[in-house]
């Protein structure tokens, strides 16, 4: 009894994991990745980072150390975890972004 229960919620978790994988849509709710020669702005982040402010439609360009990554704000999420579009083992700590709404779009 006790190996079925086991099984059945393994099967559960797998499920449920699967609900929150990320798919290409899901990020492009989040802006785009640019070219860093794209970028109008450079924000160096360190490990006692917690936080970043953007504006939609800017692209910025990241530097962690010696590496870095640029982002275009250009989605509809006005705040996320950074670590979900940098570049893989690029930012070890969460790091949110809070977006303000583009002015372009606001008289």
């Amino acid at each position: 009894m006790n190996a079925i229960k086991s099984v059945l919620a393994a099967g559960l978790l797998s499920i449920g994991t699967l609900a929150f994988a990320q798919t290409p849509a899901d990020l492009s709710l989040l802006g785009d990745s640019a070219p860093v020669t794209a970028a109008t702005r450079t924000i160096v982040l360190t490990p006692s980072t917690t936080f970043v402010n953007v504006t939609g439609g800017e692209t910025i360009k990241f530097i962690v150390g010696e590496k870095s990554f640029a982002w275009n704000f250009d989605g509809p999420v006005s705040s996320f975890d950074l670590k979900r579009v940098a570049p893989a083992n690029m930012l070890e700590q969460t790091l949110k972004v809070y977006v303000a709404p583009n002015p372009t779009y606001f008289p």
